[in-house]
Formats: C-alpha cells, structure tokens, sequence
C-alpha cells in the first residue's frame, strides 16, 4: 500500500489497533470500523463517546505513548503533523499513512476511501457515498468572505484549502482564494478595507481553531455582516460532511 504522499504502508493485513493524530480521521474510521481505534489525540472529540487512551495533541503528540500503545497503523495529515514525528514512528517500524492535506472535498473523500478500502479492507460506507453526492455540485456564487482562523495575527483561509472549497461550493467565495499564501496574515486594516470597499459582503467566523463568539471577532469588523459557524462543520473531512453542506447552506439565507 501507498499512502498520499507515495510512502509505502507495510501493513500485512487490515488495520485492528490504529492511533489516529487527526481529530476528523478519528470520527471518520470510528464511525466506519468501530473499535479498531488504539488511541487518539486530545482533541479527537468525535464521535462523542469514544473511549481510547489519548496521546497528546495533533502538532505535538507524545510519540513515546504512541509506541507503547504498540498500533498496526498510525493515521497522520501533511498538514496536521510534523514529519520529524513521522519518521520517528516509521523508525520504530511502525506503518503511517499520511494523507495530504486535501485542497478539494472530493480530494478528501477520494483520500479516506483509500484508507478504508485499503488499510482497513472495508467496503464504502454509507455515509461516504452520501457525502459525495452532496458534495457533487457547486451553488452559484450567493456572497464573497473574509474567513479568518485566527487573530493576534489574524490568519485568513487563503488559496487552496478545504475550508476554501466547502464555502465555494455552498456558494461563498473566498475573497482571499487567489492569494499566494494558503494561510494569509493580513493586516486588521486590510481586512476591513475589504468591506469598505465592497470587495466582501460577509464575514465567517468559525469556533475553531480559534473560538470566534459573537462577543470576539465580530466587533472588529462594525456593520459588516457576520455568520459563526462549526470549525468542524468548515475543515473537518469526515462523516460530519453529511450534515454540513445544509448547515452552511442555511446559515446564511
């Protein structure tokens, strides 16, 4: 087996004890082989209820506990983790996947079929083939965002993300998509020189990786239209994508 960024999987057979360091792959494999999971990061928080030793955080995960959970299969991101980490597994024989940090929903859909057809030797799940369907088309464009995910710097979505594409194709145009950065750090004053300008007519705030409220981050940005919506619902490929194309779709009406 190969994995996304071409590196072999040496996995003998299908995956039965997998530590996952992304928080969207841990819903995405719990929900389709329940109980293979052998531990997860701290912010794995779905599926609600799941029940597995964690191993510290996404970006910096304790490696030592990872070992000693003795996993078939680790399940990392191109984006999420960082390869010293990786290598550091795979020295210690252990097989990692690595998906690449997916610019498309189709991409990441295409991405977790993969794993679970291949390392987990599954048959598509349900929730899989009826997130593509949802996902298949493209509304037209309804308004044009600033998405921060981040202040102090403020950090916007730029080109090439998968936030970027869910709000696309829900009808929402990145007003940074064509930047040459994926993650901009704009200026407040640029920003807000947007609105000014009428270059963009809404402002989404997601609650993670920062947690915007309606208390912090709308206020910088007075009269502009706003919307606060579901990190996961924005940036997590997995089973949520079923529910969020309608939750986004609604939610600015």
């Amino acid at each position: 087996m190969i994995d996304d960024l071409g590196e072999v999987v040496p996995l003998r057979e299908p995956a039965s004890r997998v530590v996952s360091l992304v928080p969207s792959l841990t819903e995405a494999v719990e929900v389709s082989a329940p109980g293979r999971l052998a531990g997860a990061t701290d912010y794995c928080t779905h599926p609600f209820d799941l029940d597995v030793p964690r191993v510290g955080g996404s970006k910096y995960p304790n490696v030592d506990r990872v070992l000693e959970l003795e996993p078939d299969l680790v399940l990392a991101n191109s984006e999420e983790n960082r390869p010293e980490d990786v290598e550091r597994l795979r020295a210690n024989g252990i097989p990692v996947w690595v998906m690449e940090a997916s610019a498309t929903v189709p991409g990441a859909l295409a991405s977790i079929r993969r794993i679970l057809t291949q390392a987990y030797d599954l048959a598509e799940p349900e929730w899989l083939v009826e997130a593509e369907e949802i996902w298949r088309e493209t509304l037209p464009e309804r308004f044009r965002a600033v998405v921060p995910v981040w202040r102090k710097p403020w950090i916007v979505l730029g080109r090439d993300t998968f936030g970027g594409d869910v709000l696309h194709r829900v009808g929402i145009g990145n007003v940074y998509a064509d930047h040459e950065e994926r993650y901009p750090r704009p200026k407040l004053d640029e920003l807000q020189a947007r609105f000014a300008d009428g270059d963009a007519n809404l402002l989404v705030l997601p609650d993670e990786p920062y947690e915007f409220t309606a208390d912090d981050g709308p206020e910088a940005f007075p009269g502009a239209k706003h919307v606060l919506v579901s990190g996961r619902y924005l940036t997590w490929y997995g089973p949520s994508l079923v529910d969020a194309h309608a939750h986004l779709t609604h939610l600015v009406l």
